[in-house]
């Protein structure tokens, strides 16, 4: 059992801070502030900053790539619909009091001249879905107030009768005091009254977050639209808290593999100011040590540092130091963290699980709270850290400097939402199709896809990455560049990228596969009459599971022969193992039974609890790792060998399964961890008919099934959506949430867990998912019917050694595991000869025992002359 001791609060820079952990690898969040520091008085210092494509870390712009600072002034460089920059620090509080927004305007869109619809001005009193400043700069709706394009003044649906010339700047000066309202356009060299609206809203509060607001309905987009520069806020009404400011380093994710530690560094756009320096330092014995300095990537704007034989023993305080030269002199940004001690020697080591996050939800602070609470050692990111509808506004896919502002935006509020998970313990992030702007990936080794025929399916059906290949890059780099070394580093085609690696901490050694990258179109090799939409078949009569051997790839030669050698490979301290990657390698998902398709998903009616959705059949979508059937067979024979549990997100439906190759249950346990906002609430409401065999005590729809491609699987939980009662039924009815697995090394255990986002977990101990926690044995990862056994190991004079079983026939590892018992009899599935090797990790060379075979009466025994 691991144990938590807390020490003295130590401050790490400008955020706030938290209780470090001696020597455990977790962290404690300090105590909530109740009282805000209040900053009555705002003033913008865009003056002060050179020009970029951001207006600083005080504001929140929708669009990220439709604000810039040119000539000391923040403008809105597109003209059109609701562009808002929000104030991040100060907002409108709960309580009574005046306020007074004032700032200085440009119109420049001449286009928009006289049109009623068009206005500028500013946003109060917004609001988004939920009480938080984050939601409401993002989704706020509010209060509009300004000029409109035939330069009247407004508020709300009230314009005055005072026309006012378009053509210079105006200072626009919003007053507030009750329930009343005052807006006044001046002269903004000697302040001249130039024109003034009343408005009043009875029993009005005026609470919630202040922003500047460009409106432009125009053809012409590409023009910019407004400018706004000296923007001041005051007034006993207006709270705020600096600490809410964004960027400009918005987070840190690292991991640490066999003394290696590799941070990447998320900043906002500034990679373009001369002369920046970004530092990584550590603290020692209370001062600040610079280890490294860092260039950020100009396209992603994400700086790495790797430093080699970091000592694990214990946790250390990070911060990463940003040095911006500004025209008023250098100013220093800091972001704060810490790199965990290593649970080396610990027993148990906690991974928390996540994947499938819509803004649905944003900015989840329930997720991050409550899954802290479990005091995880690592997080693992699964895909799908954001969708093409993450903030609004849809996606931009050109030129690449808009597209790649555009992925960063959705990617900020990713990292906005849960970097608190990952502040204080390493990572892993792989990136799934939606964040390179697919529905549905089929990477065909890295080809282009045929975007002139069309951006939807009649692209991606073909294979290929749609967009061009410096921004895959670009994505794979933000998410990516953290993990390990690549096992194989040469780029697949177009140049793009590769990231499939190992990663050993805490005595796990985990697989991170690239499921996409290399995977056939099926439109590509199957039959034309099968009519392949989206990976669905559209021919009722055209029967997948008769294209067994169909010509495809699954995980690609590269892939497979790193996961041989990653199944033989139990250095590093490797103690258990599993496989990380974007879906599982079956399909647990039904739809009303004659559904071609699953664009339906998200209208199904949510059952209510208990109910058992009749009607339905197992899909046979070919976005998940359940086609091609042979290349998913011949992964899941070389994944068995090492024991190895896999772990994955994507399918929007949190499952436990028991692979079947041949038989039911012969291969690995899968965990497919729950969607964080779940778009597509699939379910798994098969036919009793079908079923192959019973688990009892379970729910009907556990037991033994074929999926849609008559894979072998074995159902053993899943958490299909229902009626919860909880708000927004949008969220928690689709069964959203986290999952967590605990790997026990010394009784070679695998606990699994999935809890609802909602559940406080201290509050509620029983309040998981119906089918969880489950704990499974490692041996149960390859569970195949063994013949017999051969005679037993006397491993007694070693520690911790490693054993391989190899069919000396055919010369092909059967598997290799690490070892704690004293005696160890290996199990084996043929009678053969085998060979079996015996050794610890600092040994020279194995002990090699040759020609042994079944030991039908269990009592011959091999003595092992190895010593420590």
């Amino acid at each position: 059992m691991k144990r938590r001791h807390a020490v003295k609060a130590i401050a790490l820079g400008s955020v706030t801070p938290h209780l470090l952990l001696g020597g455990t690898t977790g962290f404690v969040p300090a105590p909530k502030v109740k009282n805000k520091v209040t900053l009555s008085d705002f003033s913008s210092a865009w003056q002060q900053w050179p020009d970029m494509p951001w207006v600083g870390p005080e504001y929140w712009g929708n669009r990220l790539q439709d604000w810039e600072i040119r000539d000391g002034r923040a403008v809105c460089v597109i003209s059109d619909k609701n562009r808002s920059l929000h104030c991040l620090t100060h907002q409108l509080g709960s309580g009574s009091g005046n306020f007074s927004l004032q700032v200085n305007l440009r119109w420049l869109n001449s286009d928009s001249k006289g049109l009623p619809e068009a206005h500028t001005g500013f946003r109060l009193a917004a609001k988004g879905k939920f009480e938080d400043y984050r939601s409401a700069a993002v989704f706020g709706q509010g209060l509009d107030a300004g000029i409109n394009g035939q330069g009247f003044l407004f508020i709300g649906e009230k314009t005055g009768t005072q026309q006012l010339s378009l053509d210079g700047e105006i200072t626009l000066k919003l007053e507030g005091s009750g329930n009343e309202l005052q807006l006044k356009a001046q002269h903004p060299e000697n302040g001249k009254l130039l024109a003034m609206l009343t408005y009043s809203q009875p029993e009005a509060t005026w609470e919630g977050n202040l922003a500047l607001l460009a409106h432009m309905p125009v053809d012409d987009t590409a023009a910019p639209s407004v400018s706004f520069s000296d923007w001041q806020i005051s007034g006993d009404k207006i709270t705020g808290d600096e600490a809410q400011a964004f960027g400009p380093i918005c987070f840190a994710q690292y991991t640490l593999h066999h003394g290696i530690l590799k941070l990447a560094a998320q900043l906002a756009p500034v990679a373009g100011i001369p002369d920046l320096q970004l530092s990584l330092q550590t603290q020692q014995n209370g001062q600040w040590e610079t280890l490294q300095r860092a260039i950020p990537d100009p396209l992603g704007r994400v700086a790495h540092f790797r430093q080699e034989n970091w000592i694990a023993e214990k946790a250390t305080p990070y911060r990463v130091k940003l040095d911006l030269p500004l025209k008023s002199g250098i100013k220093s940004y800091y972001y704060t963290g810490t790199i965990a001690r290593e649970p080396g020697e610990q027993d148990q080591v906690k991974m928390a699980v996540f994947s499938c996050n819509a803004d649905y939800g944003f900015p989840d602070q329930e997720v991050s709270l409550h899954s802290l609470k479990h005091q995880p050692d690592l997080a693992v990111f699964l895909g799908d850290q954001f969708y093409e509808s993450t903030g609004g506004f849809g996606i931009q896919t050109s030129p690449l400097e808009k597209s790649s502002l555009d992925y960063l935006r959705k990617w900020y509020m990713f990292g906005w939402s849960y970097r608190e998970i990952f502040r204080h313990i390493p990572s892993a992030f792989i990136p799934d199709d939606h964040d390179v702007y697919h529905g549905n990936v089929w990477g065909e080794s890295g080809k282009k896809a045929p975007t002139d025929e069309g951006w939807g399916y009649a692209a991606q059906d073909q294979g290929g990455y749609k967009m061009p290949a410096e921004w895959v890059n670009m994505v794979q780099l933000t998410q990516t560049g953290h993990l390990p070394d690549p096992f194989d580093p040469s780029p697949v085609k177009q140049g793009i990228g590769t990231y499939y690696t190992d990663w050993v901490y805490g005595g796990v050694s985990f697989a991170i596969l690239e499921d996409r990258k290399f995977k056939s179109a099926p439109k590509n090799v199957l039959p034309e009459e099968a009519m392949v939409t989206n990976g669905f078949i559209q021919n009722r009569e055209f029967d997948i599971k008769a294209h067994y051997d169909v010509e495809a790839q699954l995980l690609g030669e590269r892939q497979l022969e790193f996961l041989k050698h990653w199944s033989s490979d139990w250095s590093k301290g490797a103690e258990m193992k599993a496989v990380l990657s974007q879906t599982n390698f079956c399909t647990v998902a039904t739809l009303p039974e004659g559904s071609i398709i699953d664009s339906i998903v998200p209208k199904l009616p949510i059952p209510e609890p208990g109910e058992y959705v009749p009607g339905d059949a197992p899909t046979s979508d070919m976005d998940s790792n359940g086609w091609p059937q042979k290349g998913r067979d011949e992964a899941l024979k070389i994944i068995r060998k090492a024991f190895a549990l896999h772990v994955a997100g994507d399918q929007h439906l949190a499952s436990v399964v028991h692979y079947g190759v041949d038989e039911f249950g012969d291969a690995g346990f899968a965990f497919a961890g729950p969607a964080l906002n779940n778009l597509f609430p699939r379910r798994w409401w098969p036919p009793i008919s079908e079923k192959q065999g019973e688990l009892p005590g379970k729910p009907a729809y556990t037991g033994n099934f074929h999926d849609g491609f008559g894979n072998k699987m074995t159902v053993h939980a899943v958490a299909n959506p229902r009626k919860t009662g909880q708000e927004p039924a949008l969220i928690h009815d689709r069964s959203t949430g986290y999952g967590l697995v605990t790997f026990d090394k010394a009784q070679k255990t695998m606990k699994l867990e999935c809890w609802p986002r909602y559940v406080d977990p201290e509050k509620q101990p029983d309040g998981q998912f119906e089918g969880w926690p489950m704990t499974i044995a490692q041996q149960d990862n390859y569970a195949k019917a063994s013949l017999g056994t051969l005679p037993a190991l006397d491993l007694s004079n070693y520690h911790k050694p490693i054993v391989q079983v190899i069919d000396e026939e055919s010369g092909e590892l059967v598997y290799g595991l690490r070892v704690r018992e004293k005696t160890f009899r290996p199990r084996v599935f043929k009678d053969s000869k085998y060979m079996v090797k015996v050794w610890e990790e600092h040994q020279d060379s194995p002990q090699i025992f040759g020609g042994l075979a079944l030991d039908h009466e269990q009592k011959d025994t091999v003595f092992v002359n190895y010593r420590v």
